[in-house]
């Protein structure tokens, strides 16, 4: 991404301090705090210029980014070392496949939609016994409105049901999310002892990575199996 500029990037840019920066994507990102945005910087995913009393000003360029990478931990759990490496292909004037199947661009991934219980129903192709039955089962949290995650899954759900499977069978999947839950806490107790906010970003960002890693095992053992189900 290059080096960290000396002073502001294109001086006719209305440029953003770090409290500006937080104040429009905590919002959509509410865990996200100074030590974050530091957290990224330091990890070379976001380049914010600096003032020449060495303040950090955010271009809307940096806001971009910030967004994708964000959403990218949030919603498809990638670690960062992925994340930069396609924003490395991207900077190098390449045009990468996006990371496991994300299907949006860095500008148009600048909020998640949050939906009310009749629109999750109506564009996941639903009912309401279904969703009512997911929620049952802890496969979508009860909630007001819904995001992008709630709208996945019941989409899914709706295409097992078609197979016979109901939410009711898949009622070990909460367990089993427990229980990885519990292996990235005991993971993390290293670094969760330090009360510093540096430790606490890095935590959220090794949790992160572990969950990404724990899935590409999960998605093996069920490729395998498939495998032998046709051997």
């Amino acid at each position: 991404m290059g080096n960290v500029a000396t002073q502001p990037r294109n001086s006719g840019q209305n440029l953003l301090s770090i409290g500006q920066v937080l104040a429009k994507l905590n919002p959509e990102f509410p865990d996200l705090t100074p030590s974050k945005l530091r957290f990224l910087e330091e990890r070379e995913l976001v380049s914010p210029a600096r003032t020449e009393s060495g303040y950090r000003k955010f271009s809307s360029h940096d806001m971009d980014r910030l967004r994708f990478v964000l959403t990218m931990q949030r919603d498809h759990y990638l670690p960062l070392k992925v994340i930069r490496g396609y924003l490395a292909e991207l900077d190098a004037g390449r045009t990468p496949e996006l990371p496991r199947g994300a299907a949006a661009s860095p500008s148009m991934l600048s909020s998640e939609r949050k939906l009310k219980r009749d629109e999750l129903i109506r564009e996941a192709g639903a009912n309401a016994m279904l969703l009512g039955d997911a929620i049952s089962a802890s496969l979508i949290l009860p909630a007001d409105f819904f995001g992008e995650d709630a709208l996945s899954v019941l989409k899914a759900l709706v295409e097992l049901q078609r197979s016979g499977i109901e939410p009711r069978h898949l009622r070990g999947f909460r367990a089993s999310a427990e229980r990885e839950l519990g292996l990235i806490e005991t993971a993390l107790i290293p670094v969760a002892r330090r009360k510093d906010s540096s430790s606490r970003a890095r935590a959220t960002e090794m949790a992160r990575e572990i969950a990404g890693q724990l899935e590409i095992v999960r998605s093996s053992l069920i490729r395998s199996a498939l495998g032998k189900l046709h051997s």
